[in-house]
């Protein structure tokens, strides 16, 4: 980051991280604790109609911004209520992406390129910070926002380790900053309808709630860590800065095909089964009012998860201290789409996916709308109770909190599967019992000069 004048720093934001992560202990609520969630008529309402004055915008900014993190500025460019002024990218192209598509929306040429996110983080007049980077980047760039006082809206997975996940969640309750993560299915209309059965005891005594894990586990596995070939000269810093594109990772030499393909293949960019977990598991502790906790055991099923390859199948089941299992799973689903979550209970059963078809067991069809809502992507919605939560100053559905425990759970059970052995989980503890393997995997080595702003003290 940036060194200047009313600007973060890389050391200075070190130094007042480390203090907030003790400070957080006595000056915000215990974590674990439901903060106030907004009434239902809050949480994905419409933008208001007709036009809104200038001092009454949200003024935004962006950081890495590209493929999905596009799709979310055109959907957050369509609300009245927003103001989009600057772009931080490392990537000149990225950079001049983003400018283009808001000058022309706006029609003027007044949005700011920036190659540096302190520059950004440093302007005042920000309001709040919209979040695509690459993954390992999103624990580091939430902290920074929550130092900023930047609320935010922030792609998934939000932390690469479960260290990280809490260091987020206190960061953002220690600052009183709005966080929103993009699991934009907790405003999608079948899933919403496949938790409101469980929790309402429609499914009768809730046994367990499964989530589809298809994409992330198998995909990095004993062979992520290499390198491809090395390939020099590093491009122009302007046009893309290789030592901030990797970050916190690791060092390894430059080549062309990281920044695109990298992503998915080698595990130091990579969050493993949070990738897809950080949907579905979020929705099946939601089904379980089990937001502001997670699972103490797991156990893994169905293969070795440390050969080669990808992992044709597989199942990991994880418990609750209430006894209701968690059942993260990649195989023998029904067909209804992507992000398939089903919640099965003594009374019946449901499950949905990105299809937005519902199915129930037979005694729950009459249950059943016959409209069941819009079956497109609800990012829209998603982003509608975000900027309604930043004028209430409440908490969304996928508030950090939220998030911090719906990773917790995932990096959890992925470092069993790792192990491929059973792990209990001390909540209080924030560890597992007898297993000094698997909490030496609860967090992960940062390199210099990112080290120090990235640890907060309770990681």
């Amino acid at each position: 980051m940036t060194n200047g004048q009313n600007r973060v720093t890389r050391r200075g934001f070190g130094r007042t991280l480390a203090g907030a992560g003790a400070a957080a202990a006595v000056a915000g609520p215990a974590m674990g604790q439901a903060p106030q969630m907004p009434q239902a008529t809050d949480q994905a309402g419409a933008a208001p109609g007709g036009p809104v004055a200038p001092n009454d915008q949200l003024v935004f900014g962006g950081i890495g911004l590209r493929s999905r993190g596009m799709y979310d500025l055109t959907r957050l460019l369509g609300d009245p209520r927003v103001r989009f002024v600057g772009i931080a990218d490392i990537r000149e192209s990225a950079r001049e992406a983003v400018k283009s598509t808001v000058d022309k929306y706006y029609g003027n040429n007044d949005c700011k390129m920036y190659r540096d996110p302190a520059e950004i983080l440093a302007r005042p007049d920000i309001d709040a910070l919209l979040i695509a980077t690459s993954d390992r980047w999103h624990g580091p760039m939430a902290m920074w926002a929550a130092q900023s006082g930047k609320d935010m809206y922030i792609e998934k997975p939000g932390a690469m380790s479960i260290m990280e996940s809490f260091a987020v969640a206190e960061n953002v309750r220690r600052y009183g900053v709005v966080y929103q993560s993009g699991a934009q299915r907790k405003n999608q209309f079948a899933f919403e309808f496949a938790v409101g059965l469980a929790r309402s005891g429609k499914l009768g005594r809730l046994l367990a709630v499964h989530a589809d894990t298809a994409i992330g586990l198998g995909t990095v596995d004993a062979g992520g860590h290499g390198w491809w070939p090395a390939e020099t000269p590093e491009p122009d810093p302007l046009v893309l800065d290789w030592d901030q594109w990797l970050g916190p990772c690791l060092w390894r030499p430059w080549n062309s095909a990281y920044p695109d393909r990298g992503r998915g293949e080698f595990w130091d960019f990579h969050a493993g089964l949070l990738e897809w977990a950080s949907h579905t598991v979020a929705m099946a502790q939601w089904a379980a009012d089990s937001e502001y906790t997670e699972p103490v055991e797991y156990l893994p099923e169905g293969s070795t998860f440390r050969g080669d390859g990808l992992i044709e199948r597989y199942s990991i089941y994880c418990r609750y201290p209430n006894g209701v299992q968690l059942v993260l799973r990649n195989h023998s689903w029904m067909g209804l789409g992507s992000c398939s979550n089903r919640f099965e209970g003594t009374e019946g059963w449901v499950e949905v996916g990105d299809s937005g078809r519902i199915e129930v067991s037979p005694n729950l069809l009459p249950l059943v709308p016959t409209r069941m809502g819009p079956k497109g992507d609800p990012t829209t919605d998603h982003i509608h109770e975000f900027l309604n939560c930043v004028r209430s100053r409440t908490p969304p559905r996928a508030n950090a909190e939220v998030t911090c425990h719906t990773h917790v759970a995932a990096h959890a059970a992925w470092i069993c599967a790792q192990l491929n052995r059973k792990l209990t989980w001390d909540a209080a503890k924030r560890m597992f019992l007898k297993d000094e393997e698997a909490n030496r995997m609860r967090g992960r080595a940062y390199r210099e000069p990112w080290r120090m702003e990235a640890l907060a003290t309770s990681m």
